[in-house]
């Protein structure tokens, strides 16, 4: 009988990491997009497209994962594994910096720049779509490490 490592692919930790990377990344892109003004900043505009692409990665993992869950039967082949640590750790990297970029120029509009920039309105609803991003980010490297962990052990049950 196979280990089962808590939040790889196939179970219910991941699944529920999963689902935590969805809302975390809808709740991002829907305060990003309640200002109208963020398509003039390209770093806004870099973590909308990244949001875009986690969003629709992580529900079509939740549901591998789901089925999984249900049948009892994770999925353990060493090339879907490979894909889905590739996919998280590439996500991950540029979820970062996304959500970093975010944050930083969100930080300059308000300290430096004040009202010049955006009311204080808009100014925090960046700021809490940066939060919104990094808290998506902490979930994806979780899930990336825990399947990272999981590969080693299937290439040598080859």
């Amino acid at each position: 009988m196979e280990e089962e490592f808590p939040g790889a692919v196939g179970t219910s930790a991941s699944l529920a990491l999963r689902l935590g990377q969805a809302i975390f990344s809808v709740a991002s892109l829907l305060f990003m997009c309640l200002g109208v003004e963020f398509y003039a900043y390209t770093s806004f505009c870099f973590l909308v497209t990244i949001k875009g692409l986690t969003i629709p990665w992580s529900l079509t993992l939740a549901m591998v994962d789901a089925f999984s869950v249900f049948i009892k039967r994770p999925s353990r082949q060493v090339q879907i594994v490979s894909i889905i640590v590739i996919g998280d750790w590439v996500l991950s990297f540029l979820s970062l910096a996304a959500a970093c970029s975010t944050a930083s120029v969100a930080d300059f509009m308000i300290t430096e720049a004040s009202a010049y920039f955006c009311g204080k309105k808009m100014c925090s609803r960046y700021q809490l779509s940066a939060a919104m991003a990094f808290l998506s980010w902490c979930l994806s490297t979780g899930s990336a490490l825990f399947n990272l962990w999981l590969l080693p052990s299937l290439y040598t049950n080859l």
